[in-house]
Parts: C-alpha cells; structure tokens; sequence
C-alpha cells in the first residue's frame, strides 16, 4: 500500500472538499486517462486494487501513471472504546479527490485494452469517474 514515508504532524483534521481540481486535471502522460466526477476520499487500499486491475488488463504491457498519492491519514476508534480519551489510532491513508481529477492514464496498449482497463479501474473506486482519452 502507498504511504507517506514522513510526515509533519500525525494526525490531521477531516477538511473540506469544495470546489474542483485546479491542478492534475488534465491527461498530462498517457493516451487514456481515468478522471474523477465525484468528490470524496480514495484510500490505499482502493489505489492499490486499481492498479492490479489495470495491469492485470494490459497484461504488464505499456505505462501506467497513478496521478494520486495518498497522504491524509484518517484516523478510527476502537470498537469496543467509550465516548471521549481523545482522537482514534490512525486506520490508513486517504488521497483526497476532487471532480476533474484525473487519476490514472495509461500508454503503449490499444486504445480498446486501454479503455477495458479504464472502466475496470473505476468499478474498483468509490467516486464517480469517466474515461477521458487525448
């Protein structure tokens, strides 16, 4: 799983997520892209599985860009634990997502592989997503 090697402070606050992507909205490598209609959060988990699926897809063939890095660590209580004694252990990694948003691309396979690819990606996503290609 992706995660920070370092960070400045451990734990951070949930945040908000107005507006759209300013940056990363746009296919910046390959030829087809996978871009972000929703907002919301992608956890490591999440970018992992995607990306076995897409080289799974393209056979280990061509590039593959994750355009996304997860570095907000969310954090959860124990099941078990009462209310109060302070904020939760840290759970995982969240890479917080914008609409517009492009989060992988993909080059060197056919345009048919690429989109196949693509599309299994986004299932493995929790945020709407469409197939944007150059």
């Amino acid at each position: 799983m992706l995660q920070p090697k370092k960070q400045k402070y451990r734990k951070h606050f949930r945040g908000k997520m107005r507006g759209k992507a300013v940056s990363g909205s746009t296919l910046a490598f390959g030829d087809v892209g996978l871009k972000a209609l929703g907002r919301g959060w992608v956890t490591s988990q999440q970018i992992e599985a995607t990306r076995k699926a897409i080289s799974h897809e393209s056979k280990r063939v061509g590039k593959i860009w994750i355009r996304i890095f997860p570095d907000k660590p969310y954090t959860k209580k124990a099941s078990g634990a009462r209310m109060g004694g302070g904020k939760g252990d840290i759970e995982g990694y969240v890479a917080v997502v914008k609409p517009g948003r492009v989060l992988f691309e993909i080059t060197g396979v056919d345009k048919e592989v690429a989109r196949k690819a693509m599309w299994l990606a986004g299932q493995k996503l929790s945020v709407a997503t469409k197939i944007v290609e150059r």
